[in-house]
């Protein structure tokens, strides 16, 4: 059987006119749903809608990216943009069918190969969209108003989009190389931060409101949580490239010990292939415990920290929606990683667990959108102070 080439443009067009074709459909949906706006308000209504459609979108693309990676699709066809060369895998059946005979439980088959153009006709879909964010804001900021969205965050988020796209050809052409994953899955969230802050900050405009003030302590706690839970999806993500998920099958301890064998310097060697080392030889199942356990041992801390952030933003009454759905997302971050060790690691619980660390990320951007430090108060002791 012959391997095909990893890069193969020529179906390239197609699959970006299938993808524009998807992403009619919200155009169209957003443009139907501001048909009633006064004519001077439309744009900036139909732009605020996108930016809360693609957002959504974008967040299931994120979704979807897990399902793809936690079902072994992501090689279902090897090579990129296309299947085989062709824009589908309906045109790449003979090839797909030779691979899969060659090797049955191989990662190219037809569902495998459906699964993983219908993400990569999805991450066009988004592309598109923010393509038509950024030309929406510029078009407005041209025109003026104070409600005009900010084109450089949408130019930026365009720049991002495409750098995902360069990552996602990488995972493919590179062989599921745990450090490129793991760069895809975060950018994938750092999109999702961007398209957050554009609706957020829209919203605001729109509505005029301002961001709440807080206590500068709460504004600190804010950013602390936000970079742990950074540094906690870096090390899920690192899991779950590894398929370390299973290296401990009991909690709370692993493997019968509250300190198993671990490979702590092998378990951390960034740059090599899936499975192996730089020098070629097997990753010891040793450094596969240090991987799951650092996993396990951040997640305390980073479950307190949440968990502490709500009970604080419950005393600033405008942050309490955040509040109710951080404690929740917690929540369900502790029942879906419990569930991933104990129930040998079901697809639904593993997708969700990837979804919660995503919803956090986006809900604590929410947060640092609709609040700020306080100004010191020069105030005598006793004057009111801003909640904390």
């Amino acid at each position: 059987m012959d391997t095909p080439p990893l890069y193969d443009l020529a179906p390239l067009a197609r699959l970006m006119l299938l993808g524009a074709a998807i992403a009619l459909a919200p155009l169209a949906w957003v443009h139907w749903r501001s048909r009633h706006h006064a004519p001077h308000d439309a744009p900036v209504r139909r732009w605020q809608a996108l930016a809360l459609l693609t957002l959504f979108l974008t967040f299931d693309l994120v979704l979807f990216g897990a399902f793809t990676r936690l079902t072994d699709s992501g090689l279902g066809c090897p090579d990129w943009p296309g299947c085989y060369g062709h824009a589908s895998p309906v045109g790449a059946q003979p090839q797909i069918a030779a691979a899969q005979q060659a090797l049955p439980s191989g990662p190219v088959t037809h569902g495998k190969a459906w699964v993983e153009m219908v993400h990569r006709y999805l991450a066009t879909a988004v592309g598109v969209l923010i393509i038509a964010l950024t030309v929406g804001a510029w078009r407005q900021r041209a025109r003026g108003g104070p409600d005009a969205p900010s084109p450089w965050w949408a130019t930026a988020t365009l720049v991002w989009v495409c750098l995902q796209g360069a990552f996602g050809a990488l995972t493919v052409t590179m062989k599921l190389f745990p450090a490129i994953v793991t760069l895809h899955l975060l950018g994938g969230v750092v999109l999702l931060v961007l398209l957050c802050v554009q609706a957020v900050r829209q919203a605001q405009r729109v509505q005029g409101v301002a961001p709440v003030p807080v206590a500068r302590g709460l504004r600190a706690a804010l950013w602390l949580c936000a970079a742990l839970l950074a540094g906690q999806i870096a090390l899920g993500g690192w899991v779950s490239t590894n398929y370390a998920v299973l290296a401990c099958s009991s909690f709370p301890q692993c493997q019968g010990s509250w300190w198993p064998e671990m490979a702590w310097r092998e378990a951390f060697v960034l740059w090599r292939p899936l499975g192996l080392l730089p020098d070629g030889s097997h990753l010891a199942f040793a450094a596969l415990t240090a991987i799951h356990y650092a996993h396990r041992l951040a997640a305390y801390a980073v479950l307190a920290a949440l968990l502490l952030l709500a009970w604080r933003l419950g005393r600033v009454p405008a942050l309490r929606p955040q509040r109710r759905w951080l404690a929740g997302l917690a929540l369900l971050q502790l029942a879906t990683g419990l569930s991933n060790v104990v129930l040998g690691w079901p697809l639904l619980a593993a997708v969700l667990h990837t979804g919660g660390a995503a919803a956090l990320a986006l809900v604590l951007t929410w947060t640092l959108c609709a609040s700020r430090a306080a100004p010191v108060s020069l105030a005598p002791a006793g004057a009111n102070r801003v909640p904390a």
